[in-house]
């Protein structure tokens, strides 16, 4: 098994677990640094927009809510980088399928950038209008993070006795976070400087 097969089935276990994971290092350096600097360019050519609510004719900007921008990638229009990454989540995709029996059959993906004293509050990334999203993927592309710069991702379970409580991730370049969207409830820590990632999920339809 190479080391992208190693990586994959170190989350697919941790996925059919506990409905979770973290792991550091999934991408290298280089890779990461190109990615973030593609972000950055895109950034500077102003095609990033306001992050809302919901799907369609109940979509709204709210950011007492959100406070993020985004950019969606097009999978019929991906960068030579983001075909990449596609591939990376194409093949991560199959390994849960083949594990965890969960029918994904696309992706979709956007770059996300959190600007200073942006946040994220509590939320399921599966709700009515978008049923079809089964796992979420984060890959964070930052440069350096320290505790003090804030913007945490915190992730809330409910433990064997029952109680609810939560675990809190720093954004660190190169650590994805893989958990299943209709399970893990999650928030966005209002962060302390820029913050950038890619947010993607897997679904159940085409």
């Amino acid at each position: 098994m190479d080391e992208w097969g190693k990586k994959n089935e170190i989350i697919v276990e941790s996925l059919y677990e506990k409905g979770w994971c973290v792991l550091d290092h999934y991408i290298s350096e280089e890779f990461r640094k190109e990615l973030l600097n593609e972000q950055r360019e895109l950034l500077m050519h102003g095609q990033f927009r306001l992050a809302g609510i919901g799907k369609g004719e109940t979509f709204a900007i709210k950011p007492e809510i959100r406070s993020d921008k985004v950019l969606w990638m097009d999978e019929n229009l991906l960068t030579p980088l983001q075909e990449v990454y596609w591939d990376k989540m194409e093949r991560l995709r199959s390994a849960i399928n083949q594990r965890c029996f969960l029918g994904l059959k696309s992706f979709e993906a956007h770059f996300a950038m959190y600007p200073q004293g942006s946040f994220y509050l509590r939320h399921l990334d599966q709700f009515q209008s978008v049923s079809y999203r089964v796992v979420s993927v984060i890959l964070y592309l930052n440069d350096t993070w320290e505790e003090s710069d804030g913007g945490e991702l915190r992730m809330f379970y409910t433990r064997p006795d029952g109680i609810e409580d939560y675990k809190d991730f720093l954004p660190l370049g190169g650590r994805i976070v893989v958990f299943l969207s209709g399970e893990v409830p999650h928030e966005v820590l209002p962060t302390n400087k820029e913050r950038i990632s890619i947010t993607g999920w897997m679904k159940d339809r085409d």
